[in-house]
């Protein structure tokens, strides 16, 4: 037996065979001698032929117009003189392989296609994207598994996994008829969640979006191994807890009796949850919060109820652009729309589309940025792709007269941003009056506070602002300059450091003086162990993956907020995030000694090797 000790990214155990999924595309890069160019050329020749005569075979087996549509456009695309212009006029100027020439050929075009202000040719972008990928995988002779070749539950093993690479693991069956469950992300692949007993990857945090998204999902995930992919081999028998972090590779039959009792209990909580659904989070001294739920994917909102969510306070509207690249105004109206009917009334936070860093779409993902954590994403990237960004605040107005919907503005880090934000928002607002296109009045504006020079301005900030979210997670890292993927420094990233504590509460009172309200919807706000220390320190509004909701709730219910106000005090005047854990586990112990606790945000319970 072998022990591999990684980030508890997802709650959950999980036992299986093994399946190593590689999905690389590294484009290689070098010079090719001018007395090879002409071999060089055929080679692209052949690709396209071949790659051609792929998709003819796919429009051939096409179930749907639309199917039929995509790949017919993908067939113009191949076939299309002006790009086997652009490739063949870049190839003789710098003599590079081709495979490296028709990846920067695809990547200029894809640029241009995204920025333009003609919205068909924006949708285009995929297509570009698609069409690209498949010639370099067949000059590079690398055939691609599909998953949803998959025959047998496995336990997915990759180095990495993009957002827009786990939006392929959802669910079939009766629930999925009528949404896009059952079609996969462009260029992507749907496959059997039921298949994926659990990932494991080389690389990733607890707060990335790749575990973000297996939490909705509800599959166990184990993050940060370094060398999974090296010492797993395919069909292993693997254990998981993602509760630990830990990974038995072929375990002896002591650890694996002991897991397979734990499987069969981790269906029975001690405690009845779901009792809860249908009373309010109030603590026994009459101190109401909400509590709502983070969602990455439309059909998420017709389940969260069944957790007592309270509405939805973090809508991650990015993911409908990493799903398939075609958003134009009519399918966010139509995505957005099906989210606001399902809450029947409770309020539906939208939060503006947060690309860029490692959500980056195929169109500028190679742009290679040094720290794409910090440069040309979320806020910044909307207002530099202004029709881009309109076209996404006209399909929110329109939405908005479905129900409740408040807007909000990811990584603002001055007035000016939010400002000019709020321009864009007008002139939409303009532009769907012109159209005799209805909306609501009475939407409710919201910025999200993830930078410490946000909280250093948060009061200029809440005159412009009906409430703040706090994003926890771009704020550790960015008030405590950890890369929460180096392995190295990742340790570091608490949100019990005392700095970060004291940026929360300082949120948290500009809010309340300008009489607006605080919300907090990073990975922090869901953490059982950081619930009673949050409500001490005054925030109004937990949200979280919904499935933490019942957990929260129930340690809410039974608790005062005079023993959480004091515990606030107390870890606010401690001078290292360790005294403010040890704070944190006398309180528990002291107050809901009957609780279990398993926390990574706050606790390290990961096995260290």
């Amino acid at each position: 037996m072998e022990i591999l000790s990684g980030i508890a990214a997802v709650p959950g155990i999980a036992i299986g065979k093994a399946f190593l999924y590689a999905e690389d595309l590294e484009t290689p890069r070098y010079i090719i001698p001018q007395e090879q160019s002409p071999e060089e050329m055929k080679r692209f020749i052949r690709a396209v032929e071949e790659v051609a005569a792929e998709l003819r075979t796919l429009r051939e087996k096409a179930k749907t117009r639309e199917q039929d549509g995509i790949f017919a456009a993908h067939l113009l695309m191949v076939e299309d003189q002006d790009f086997h212009y652009k490739v063949k006029a870049r190839f003789e100027t710098n003599y590079e392989n081709i495979e490296w020439v028709v990846s920067e050929v695809a990547r200029e075009l894809s640029r241009k296609l995204i920025e333009s202000p003609n919205e068909y040719l924006r949708e285009r972008t995929a297509d570009v994207v698609d069409v690209s990928r498949r010639i370099i995988r067949n000059l590079l002779g690398i055939k691609r598994f599909s998953l949803a070749d998959l025959q047998e539950e496995v336990i997915l093993v990759a180095r990495d996994l993009l957002p827009s690479e786990v939006l392929a693991i959802r669910p079939f069956g009766p629930r999925a008829q009528g949404n896009y469950y059952n079609s996969p992300p462009e260029g992507g692949v749907c496959i059997n969640k039921d298949k994926v007993q659990a990932v494991l990857l080389d690389a990733g945090s607890r707060t990335n979006h790749a575990a973000i998204l297996l939490r909705s999902f509800g599959i166990p995930g184990v993050f940060g191994l370094s060398s999974a992919t090296q010492e797993i081999t395919n069909g292993s028998l693997i254990i998981v807890d993602g509760g630990t972090g830990q990974v038995f590779i072929e375990p002896d039959n002591e650890t694996a009796r002991r897991y397979k009792e734990q499987l069969a209990k981790q269906e029975q909580p001690a405690v009845n949850l779901s009792a809860l659904k249908d009373f309010p989070a109030e603590t026994t001294d009459s101190r109401r919060v909400s509590l709502v739920a983070n969602i990455e994917l439309p059909e998420e909102a017709e389940e969260i109820a069944h957790y007592g969510a309270e509405g939805i306070g973090l809508y991650r509207s990015e993911f409908l652009f990493l799903q398939n690249g075609r958003n134009s105004e009519e399918e966010q109206l139509e995505a957005y729309s099906r989210v606001v009917k399902a809450m029947n009334g409770k309020p539906v936070t939208i939060r503006t589309v947060d690309l860029g860093g490692e959500k980056a779409l195929p169109a500028i993902a190679n742009e290679n940025e040094k720290n794409p954590l910090m440069g040309w994403r979320a806020i910044r990237f909307s207002l530099s792709l202004p029709d881009l960004f309109k076209t996404q605040l006209r399909a929110i107005l329109r939405a908005s007269i479905h129900g409740k919907v408040q807007i909000m503005f990811p990584m603002i880090s001055n007035i000016e941003e939010l400002e000019q934000a709020l321009c864009l928002l007008e002139e939409a607002r303009t532009e769907c009056r012109k159209k005799n296109q209805d909306f609501a009045d009475d939407i409710k504006i919201g910025t999200m506070i993830e930078i410490p020079s946000a909280v250093m301005t948060a009061d200029i900030l809440a005159k412009k602002s009906d409430f703040f979210s706090i994003g926890t997670n771009d704020l550790i890292q960015y008030t405590l300059a950890v890369d929460q993927e180096n392995e190295r420094v990742r340790h570091l990233a608490k949100g019990t450091q005392i700095a970060v504590l004291r940026l929360i509460k300082q949120t948290i009172d500009a809010a309340h003086a300008a009489g607006i309200h605080a919300a907090m919807c990073g990975e922090m706000a869901g953490d059982p162990a950081a619930a009673a220390l949050l409500l001490g320190l005054g925030l109004d509004e937990f949200s979280m993956n919904a499935s933490a909701i019942p957990q929260v709730k129930y340690i809410i219910r039974n608790v005062s907020i005079e023993s959480c106000k004091a515990l606030a005090e107390a870890a606010l005047t401690s001078t290292s995030h360790k005294q403010v854990q040890e704070l944190i586990r006398d309180w528990y112990n002291k107050y809901l000694p009957s609780l279990t606790l398993a926390s990574d945000m706050i606790f390290e319970t990961q096995a260290q090797t």
